[in-house]
């Protein structure tokens, strides 16, 4: 059984940083890629930035210079670094992975999300 948990969410003032961690555990054979999402209530999901099995990171629009997506292999671990905040940042941020089993299986995984609240 694969699970995602999420950690680092909380609330900052404008300006601020803060740091989103996804551990996965499970009978994982690879991962694909890697990618952080969030979600706004009343709009649609949200791709935020996204990592490669090769290890291309890409991040998405406003986010652009102000988030970085990592990754520690030997840890299953994701992150997110999330800085110079703004308001409309504020969003549940979401872990998600594409990875391949050791019977050649491909799946998809969400994580349960962590809010990101940035306010004055």
């Amino acid at each position: 059984q694969v699970q995602l948990v999420e950690s680092g969410g909380g609330s900052v003032q404008p300006g601020g940083s803060l740091r989103l961690s996804c551990v996965v555990s499970g009978p994982i054979w690879s991962f694909n890629t890697m990618a952080w999402y969030r979600q706004d209530p009343g709009k649609e999901r949200e791709l935020v930035a996204s990592i490669t099995g090769g290890g291309i990171r890409n991040t998405v629009g406003s986010v652009n210079g102000r988030f970085t997506i990592s990754r520690d292999v030997a840890k299953n671990t994701m992150y997110l670094q999330m800085n110079s905040l703004k308001p409309e940042d504020t969003a549940v941020y979401y872990c998600n992975v594409d990875v391949s089993f050791f019977n050649g299986q491909r799946q998809i995984f969400w994580g349960q999300g962590t809010l990101v609240t940035v306010s004055s």
